[in-house]
């Protein structure tokens, strides 16, 4: 079996790269295995990387185990890169500040231990496939946690400008686009066609299609979703005042809302699990957050992939 560890350099402090080398090296030693590494030198080229890996190996006959180092992107990137390929398994080593794949199989501290990654089971996770229209301009993939349309979506945005700011960490960056992006209420004038016939348009506040149930650096806002039903959880929540949004989101963020009376009795969110799902903006262009990678679009068909990949768990 092969071990390849595909790190980001851009995702997380020099120190924290190196010190994950470091358990790399050692625990291999241990173990007594062969690691080789790669490192991104820009965007998409993990996704570039891993394909060539993965389309030279095939036909080997030989296992290939891939971590990627880094965050939520750069596991949409490796698993986009190894999609299609037998003897795939793909792995994470959080770097970033996201992490939230990986908070559907427990905390993030628990996938730095490299023995127990080396050593770790691998389970089927869904995917969902997405095709995506802007102009003439046509964008094909898959996502392995979340799509975030509306409010989530316009914090990830911002937090990604204010993260660049002195002394403003990734938590703290998030805190203060979530404030900032209620302030201005800015959510997503959409149009949602549902499988059964069913169409949902208007503004709103945010929209979730999603596989995993956290993001946002585990906010828990999709907490039905399981990772191997072949179901894409979607979740729509309502153009709410700013007040009802402020008494809803500690609930939100630990997943509890959808038991709170208020949200019931209100109809405040539209939650429904589905297998495929399409997506119009109603003006000109949305902005759609695929993993934490923001992109402009038209129009997004979804679809679900039952079993789209292996994902490692680390040993207990």
């Amino acid at each position: 079996m092969k071990y390849i560890f595909v790190i980001n350099p851009h995702s997380g402090k020099k120190k924290k790269q190196e010190h994950l080398l470091s358990n790399i090296s050692e625990a291999a030693k241990k173990l007594g295995v062969r690691y080789e590494v790669y490192r991104t030198a820009a965007e998409k080229d993990g996704e570039r990387y891993v394909s060539e890996l993965c389309r030279k190996n095939e036909g080997s006959g030989e296992a290939l185990r891939i971590y990627a180092c880094g965050g939520d992107g750069t596991i949409n990137e490796v698993v986009n890169g190894a999609f299609g390929y037998d003897n795939v398994e793909i792995g994470a080593v959080p770097l970033g500040t996201g992490n939230d794949y990986i908070r559907n199989y427990g905390e993030p501290s628990d996938f730095l231990y490299m023995e127990k990654q080396f050593t770790g089971r691998s389970k089927h996770s869904d995917l969902i496939r997405y095709r995506a229209e802007y102009g003439t301009t046509v964008t094909e993939g898959y996502c392995a946690n979340m799509f975030n349309i509306g409010f989530d979506c316009n914090v990830v945005d911002l937090t990604s400008q204010i993260k660049r700011l002195p002394f403003v960490g990734g938590s703290l960056a998030y805190l203060i686009s979530v404030a900032i992006i209620l302030i201005r209420k800015k959510g997503a004038d959409l149009r949602i066609e549902y499988p059964d016939g069913s169409v949902k348009s208007g503004k709103l506040l945010l929209t979730a299609i999603a596989n995993g149930c956290f993001c946002g650096g585990g906010v828990k806002g999709v907490p039905y979703c399981r990772l191997d039903d072949g179901l894409m959880d979607v979740s729509v929540v309502n153009d709410i005042s700013r007040l009802f949004f402020i008494m809803m989101f500690p609930s939100y963020s630990k997943g509890t809302h959808m038991e709170q009376k208020k949200i019931q009795v209100n109809n405040v969110i539209k939650y429904t699990q589905e297998k495929s799902l399409v997506v119009t903006a109603n003006g000109d262009s949305l902005r759609l957050c695929t993993d934490g990678e923001i992109t402009t679009q038209k129009q997004i068909e979804f679809s679900v992939v039952h079993n789209g990949f292996r994902f490692i768990v680390p040993g207990k």
